[in-house]
């Protein structure tokens, strides 16, 4: 079991959508500069390449209960993504990602995504 740390709160759904329908490329970078920062803490918290198949727990620690649950949990494409992009795991397909849970909270002064990573044979 891994445990990784995204501190602050990721963009989220409407927050993607509003940006594509602004500009395409403005979706483009939002999403660029969100997962830039998470593979900068994946990188800082994850030593070596993930076993897989891997099911992810996350817990998204907002800073109010504004935005929809649905709408929060949409970074998880971001993270998964990352997650590719630097080897961690070959592919983000369900040969190698098994299924995701998640779970919400709210910390006014530390929001966060706390991230549980189990590999082949953990659950």
């Amino acid at each position: 079991m891994i445990k990784l740390t995204i501190p602050g709160t990721l963009p989220g759904l409407n927050e993607y959508t509003r940006a594509n329908r602004a500009d395409p490329r403005a979706g483009n970078k939002m999403k660029q500069k969100a997962q830039e920062m998470i593979e900068w803490n994946i990188v800082s918290q994850l030593k070596g390449k993930l076993k897989p198949p891997i099911k992810i727990s996350y817990l998204w620690i907002e800073q109010a209960k504004r935005r929809d649950l649905d709408n929060i949990a949409f970074a998880q494409k971001f993270v998964q993504d990352a997650l590719v992009k630097l080897g961690s795991i070959p592919d983000d397909g369900w040969g190698y990602i098994q299924g995701f849970t998640h779970d919400f909270a709210v910390d006014r002064k530390n929001p966060r995504v706390e991230i549980t990573i189990y590999e082949k044979g953990e659950w």
